[in-house]
């Protein structure tokens, strides 16, 4: 047979919960919602402020870097100008050394000719 110790622990635990009271399930529901509400929605705001404010510092953070990079590039182009300067003396010199040679030659040439 089947004694008290056989039967189901949760057994008869349905019947013994009392009729829960859907209007009393609503208020709490609504105290509970009014209690929170207002944190959060302040939260909420704050949180809506704060990223605006994030949004606006990246923004000028964008522009700064774009600034610093303007400067890089003109100390760049600072650069290759001196660069340029450089090279053009090593011309100018060059061109000088070739007209010197060819000065010595013409000479040379004048002076075998009269030899």
């Amino acid at each position: 047979g089947v004694g008290p110790s056989d039967a189901s622990p949760d057994e008869g635990v349905v019947e013994d919960l009392p009729l829960i009271d859907e209007r009393a399930v609503e208020q709490l529901t609504e105290g509970l919602i009014s209690h929170y509400l207002p944190d959060l929605q302040r939260s909420k705001s704050a949180l809506q402020e704060l990223t605006q404010n994030q949004v606006v510092l990246l923004e000028t953070l964008e522009q700064e870097i774009s600034k610093f990079k303007e400067c890089n590039s003109i100390v760049d182009i600072n650069a290759l100008f001196s660069e340029a300067k450089h090279y053009h003396n090593k011309l100018v010199n060059i061109r000088n050394e070739m007209m010197m040679l060819h000065e010595k030659t013409s000479k040379l040439k004048v002076s075998e000719i009269n030899i």
